[in-house]
């Protein structure tokens, strides 16, 4: 049943279309989760020779960094195809089970650990400390993200009608992952974790390394696109509910 370029699932379609949300969900849920459990671990990635920015080496980066263009894919997909209003919803779920994961592992790490115990309080404190100022920042600094990427992305796509897909996709993604690295360095940078003469380099090094990830995800999202539209016959620039 269509509603002004909105079609009401209802029947199989429906149950098929709230499975495939269901599942793009939980995705968009392990990568935001695993991204704040191994961040600790940071890798160099010089495809373009040693380069600094700002007397930072170019693409020293945590390797939580490399689940984030995965969840920003994610709701650029349930975007088009959803609508804004359940993006949303995927994102603040997200949040809650990011919030919610932190206390459990904060629990775990103060259950001291029995003296038989493969790993011992040492280890596990080292691998999975977090700082609760750092994890805030991160929040906050990815919730901002993700509703600015949302909220550009129906921008773009009314205002050409429901065509260019690549130009939403990556105008919204590279200005959220923009505010994104500035938010969260510039936080940590104000709580003191990160020194301030680091600032305008990890920003810089943090954003190219996010925007040539991004750039590379657009032929996925036609991709899968053009899979749901095919699976549930919907026109260009269409959105499917239930």
């Amino acid at each position: 049943m269509k509603q002004e370029g909105v079609f009401v699932l209802e029947g199989k379609q429906k149950g098929h279309a709230q499975k495939i949300y269901l599942l793009l969900g939980a995705l968009f849920i392990t990568s935001l989760v695993v991204s704040n459990l191994i961040f600790q671990k940071f890798f160099s990635w010089q495809p373009f020779g040693d380069i600094s920015l700002f007397g930072v080496p170019l693409f020293q980066v945590s390797v939580g960094i490399l689940p984030y263009p995965i969840t920003f894919l994610i709701t650029d997909l349930i975007s088009e195809i959803y609508g804004a209003k359940k993006a949303n919803a995927i994102v603040g779920a997200g949040i809650f089970a990011s919030v919610f994961s932190m206390g459990i592992i904060l629990l775990a790490n103060a259950v001291p650990a029995m003296d038989a115990s493969p790993v011992d309080n040492v280890v596990f404190e080292q691998v999975f400390a977090l700082s609760p100022v750092a994890v805030l920042a991160s929040m906050l600094a990815y919730l901002a993200a993700q509703y600015i990427d949302i909220s550009l992305y129906h921008f773009w796509k009314k205002l050409t009608a429901g065509k260019h897909l690549w130009l939403r996709n990556n105008f919204s993604t590279f200005l959220s992952q923009f505010a994104d690295t500035f938010l969260v360095v510039l936080l940590l940078c104000v709580f003191g974790i990160l020194p301030w003469n680091l600032f305008m380099g990890l920003v810089a090094s943090g954003f190219i390394f996010k925007v040539i990830v991004a750039a590379l995800d657009t032929p996925f999202l036609y991709l899968f696109v053009g899979i749901f539209r095919k699976k549930f016959n919907l026109p260009q620039g269409a959105e499917i509910t239930w």
